[in-house]
């Protein structure tokens, strides 16, 4: 009955949803975020958008190829470790993704990974050193090695600019419209905000 629910709000918040694939270069990029804890037994929820982009510095939106919602297992002791734990998990997502847009001939360049964790980003970009468990150290030592090999790329934005917020929320009835005003902020943000492609950052530096 719970999941019965959650499926009927979510499609009140979703009506008239249209998703529009635009034409790019194949460069995957992803959105992840996660929310702690918002499950039973202080379980947390992380969600990822996955997208095919030009390989802009901040990839434009695009048609998501896959959508991620899913509960994390073990109980976090924070929200920033309930968010290396989201972006553990996209990330090993993508390693597969960008395994097969290889594959095709799309050769991937390190993938975009965003987060509206400033604490996240600092602990994968080395900015920060926890003092945690060996679970968390696992997580964020295969996330730091990842990025050092140049798989993956990962920078932080605001959460309004998150296209996968409502994915890691358990939506109810009472805040569907909130829900639905938040969604189209963002899109609406993340439609009218600047990008700076590859080639502005060269000659920016030149």
């Amino acid at each position: 009955m719970r999941q019965t629910k959650q499926l009927l709000d979510y499609l009140a918040i979703q009506d008239g949803t249209i998703i529009t694939y635009n034409a790019s270069a194949m460069k995957l990029a992803v959105h992840s975020d996660a929310s702690y804890p918002s499950e039973p037994k202080a379980c947390s929820r992380a969600g990822g958008h996955f997208f095919l982009s030009n390989g802009a510095n901040i990839p434009q939106n695009n048609g998501a190829i896959l959508n991620i919602a899913h509960i994390i297992k073990h109980v976090m002791s924070s929200t920033t470790e309930a968010e290396l734990a989201g972006l553990y998990i996209m990330s090993r997502e993508a390693v597969y993704i960008r395994i097969i847009l290889s594959e095709m001939g799309h050769k991937q360049p390190p993938t975009p990974i965003q987060t509206d964790n400033a604490m996240a980003d600092g602990v994968i970009n080395g900015k920060v050193q926890p003092k945690r468990t060996k679970a968390i150290n696992m997580r964020f030592h295969w996330l730091r090695d990842r990025e050092c090999k140049k798989q993956f790329r990962f920078y932080w934005r605001p959460g309004k600019l998150n296209l996968c917020r409502l994915l890691d929320e358990t939506p109810c009835s009472e805040t569907s419209p909130e829900h639905k005003e938040r969604v189209h902020h963002a899109a609406d943000c993340f439609r009218n905000a600047p990008t700076t492609t590859n080639k502005q950052q060269q000659t920016t530096a030149t």
